[in-house]
């Protein structure tokens, strides 16, 4: 077999009032992403890291943000395209592992539903799909609630 890893980065500045979406789930918070897109800095985290594994670049090179066709996109959707260009290649996924750094909400009582809704979309079982979450002690832009950022990695293969 053919095994190849990427890992994946991103942040968002939080704004007042706006749509809080982190694993493709809706979370309830003052406090949303600003964003061209959904802001779901964590779909875009892992879509970096698929993309980066098969050597394609990156979440900008596919969807950039001066499109308007990406303009409120939901970003489970940007997800299933980055799968769509793997298995033309002839990749499949293995598992993926991400973190979100937030100083609030708490997000422990989403990370089942990101965890399925992330599993649903790269075609894998919800065991293969590690989904964490941390805060940073009050420290940084997310711990001073300014903005959210993720990491990610991503084991993909051939058979």
């Amino acid at each position: 077999m053919n095994f190849r890893i990427g890992h994946g980065y991103d942040v968002h500045a939080l704004g007042e009032g706006l749509r809080l979406v982190l694993g493709g789930v809706d979370i309830p918070h003052t406090k949303g992403c600003i964003a061209h897109s959904d802001g779901d800095v964590l779909i875009h985290a892992l879509c970096d890291a698929l993309l980066g594994a098969a050597a394609l670049g990156d979440i900008g090179k596919h969807f950039p943000d001066s499109s308007a066709e990406f303009k409120g996109i939901d970003s489970t959707l940007l997800l299933k395209r980055v799968v769509f260009l793997l298995a033309q290649l002839g990749y499949k996924v293995g598992n993926v592992d991400v973190t979100v750094a937030m100083q609030r909400p708490k997000l422990r009582p989403y990370i089942d539903a990101m965890r399925t809704i992330i599993a649903q979309c790269i075609g894998v079982d919800v065991e293969s799909v590690s989904v964490k979450a941390t805060t940073t002690e009050h420290l940084g832009f997310e711990g001073e609630e300014k903005g959210v950022s993720a990491t990610a990695v991503a084991l993909i293969y051939k058979e």
